[in-house]
């Protein structure tokens, strides 16, 4: 198993971006996820220089088993808060063998070596993250919890 900045694996762009798609996407048809599916190549790829942006992918060989993202921002909501911590993705044949906490450490990593001290994250599974030292700060209208997890 092993880390990589998807800007040094690009071959994976395409099979990220449509699992991305696929967990937290909608679509009306096959061709409006095509070009959704596209567009989030193109921002990977515009986000390249962009020190709040970062897509972690992690490998076994060459086949990808997960990833995770620094974002600027979060859907342009809670803009007072900068970088979050985002899509956290295992594939199912991989899940509950530890991966998800290799992928955690690395964007922690990722985030202190850029500067960060901390990142924010949103999500339904208050558990989850609370086991990985997230900082609960308070749950949102929509039923989602807000926290922060420290970098170093």
């Amino acid at each position: 198993m092993k880390i990589y900045n998807i800007i040094d694996k690009q071959q994976y762009l395409k099979e990220v971006a449509t699992l991305e798609f696929k967990q937290w996407g909608k679509a009306k048809n096959k061709k409006e996820m095509d070009d959704k599916i596209n567009q989030k190549i193109n921002k990977i790829i515009n986000n390249f220089d962009n020190p709040y942006f970062c897509k972690l992918i992690l490998l076994d060989d060459d086949k990808l088993v997960g990833f995770i993202s620094i974002f600027e921002h979060e859907k342009d909501v809670y803009l007072d808060l900068k970088p979050w911590y985002a899509t956290m993705y295992i594939k199912k044949e991989y899940r509950n063998k530890g991966y998800s906490k290799i992928l955690n450490e690395a964007i922690l990593k990722e985030a202190n070596r850029r500067g960060f001290s901390k990142l924010y994250l949103k999500s339904y599974l208050k558990e989850y993250y609370l086991k990985f030292n997230a900082v609960y700060l308070r749950q949102l209208e929509n039923g989602e919890y807000l926290f922060y997890m420290n970098t170093n």
